[in-house]
């Protein structure tokens, strides 16, 4: 199996409208495909999705976010409300990073723009990471994003080491 790399990274969302109007109007993402209601019975969703029977896609919206992977989001009907996501520090808790062109400047426009951004940026000085500037900040419903931004190589390039893939690549 020959791997090209990552075509997409889905989680599901509260509200889908909401989540597509954050990623559009902080990102400017474009949604690039909508899939609508699917329809699948209880087996279809326990067998092909791994989620209990009564569980329904509502809907999924595909968005593009630059030159980079696809972001799929879903909206399912079926769970109980209120379930809490995981922690970064949990297994199975996760985050996207974007890369940005300024991480400082970018963390100054959302906070004015009035997103959940938590301290930083962070920008590393030495080791593997060294020339990254680095900051979290969470979706409305919670989820974290981390934004990344790099003046040349990273430190781990400069070592001899396998270069990481960028957008800008």
């Amino acid at each position: 199996m020959k791997v090209y790399g990552v075509e997409h990274i889905g989680f599901t969302v509260p509200n889908l409208d909401d989540a597509v109007k954050f990623f559009e109007s902080v990102f400017g993402a474009v949604t690039a495909l909508e899939t609508g209601k699917i329809d699948g019975d209880d087996e279809f969703m326990r067998r092909r999705l791994g989620v209990p029977g009564h569980c329904r896609i509502e809907n999924i919206k595909v968005l593009r976010l630059g030159n980079g992977s696809n972001i799929e989001l879903f909206e399912y009907s079926g769970e109980a409300e209120n379930l809490e996501l995981k922690r970064n520090s949990e297994v199975g808790g996760f985050h996207i990073a974007l890369q940005v062109d300024d991480a400082v400047a970018a963390a100054q426009r959302l906070r004015d723009g009035g997103v959940d951004v938590l301290d930083g940026p962070t920008y590393v000085e030495t080791g593997p990471m060294e020339g990254l500037t680095w900051l979290y900040l969470r979706s409305p419903w919670g989820q974290f994003l981390e934004l990344v931004s790099m003046n040349g190589p990273l430190g781990c390039a400069r070592d001899g080491v396998q270069q990481l893939w960028s957008p800008l690549d």
